[in-house]
């Protein structure tokens, strides 16, 4: 019996198309050992600066100068003086519920603009789809002057609105979801159009289902960033008890000086909830990643 490997090509016999296969096999095994050895080199790598976070935060101020991974006299001093000098609980708080519902109005409102390019068809379509894509270029920092004066001038500084509300349109969200939905089947939309379902009933009961990827990774994505933000909470938050996790722990390291161990200990307190985060949500965002962005 004879295979052919292409139309033009000689045939192979049985023999040769068994040693060719077991050469790609074994091609291939060897290219995902040497993909995985990559990502465990990766994540190894990785860890490093947590190790490193965790054997300083654990020894006293005193021991951190030298550089040494050898902790002689291990104490949770630290920890301990940045929960009685900060009000580290409601700081907490704030930055879930600020994080929380600007993930939220992320995902609602990107998800509606995305599904009005994807599906809708209106003059300068693509002119809007592109000004969208030229906002991902521009830095946060040079909106941080208007944010300021718009929101002072409607007294929204001091309060959570005054950090949700700049949080809340991302323009990479919208290519995020655009991607996503531009590869789900329009044919969807037009039965459902037949059934008698308006635009916004296709929307929220059959497209948004579908993109659950999408609408998963955006949101972690977007609580995140919202958690981290430093820069803007610090100039829109004055008040300690709605101070979020970054400016809280920034105020309590304002005294510290050279002490390291204070310093880290407050940067593990911060990542720690992102870190339970990503443990538990890894699966969505991997998926989320994988559906969008890839297609079309």
């Amino acid at each position: 019996m004879a295979i052919l490997a292409h139309k033009d090509a000689q045939p192979l016999t049985a023999t040769q198309a068994e040693r060719y296969a077991a050469s790609a096999d074994r091609r291939t095994r060897l290219f995902n050992r040497c993909c995985t050895g990559v990502l465990i080199a990766f994540a190894l790598l990785w860890l490093v600066p947590l190790a490193w976070a965790l054997d300083t935060a654990l020894k006293p101020n005193g021991e951190t100068i030298d550089p040494t991974w050898v902790i002689e006299n291990p104490t949770l001093a630290s920890f301990q003086t940045i929960l009685a000098e900060g009000n580290i609980i409601n700081w907490y708080a704030a930055s879930f519920i600020i994080s929380a519902l600007a993930a939220t109005g992320t995902v609602l409102t990107a998800s509606l603009a995305a599904y009005a390019l994807s599906r809708m068809r209106f003059r300068y379509r693509w002119l809007a789809f592109w000004f969208i894509l030229i906002g991902i270029m521009i830095p946060r920092q040079v909106l941080i002057v208007p944010q300021f004066r718009e929101l002072g001038a409607v007294d929204l500084l001091n309060t959570y609105w005054a950090v949700i509300l700049p949080a809340i349109p991302t323009a990479i969200a919208v290519f995020v979801f655009k991607q996503f939905f531009d590869g789900i089947p329009k044919d969807l939309d037009e039965a459902a159009r037949i059934d008698g379902a308006s635009f916004f009933h296709t929307y929220r009961r059959i497209v948004l289902p579908l993109a659950r990827p999408a609408v998963s990774a955006v949101a972690i994505f977007s609580f995140v960033w919202a958690w981290n933000d430093l820069l803007w909470p610090l100039l829109a938050l004055t008040n300690p008890d709605i101070m979020t996790i970054p400016v809280g722990l920034a105020t309590v390291q304002g005294s510290y000086g050279i002490r390291y161990a204070d310093t880290m200990a407050s940067a593990i307190l911060g990542a720690l909830p992102l870190v339970l985060v990503f443990l538990l949500f890894q699966r969505r965002i991997v998926e989320g990643i994988a559906g969008t962005g890839l297609k079309g």
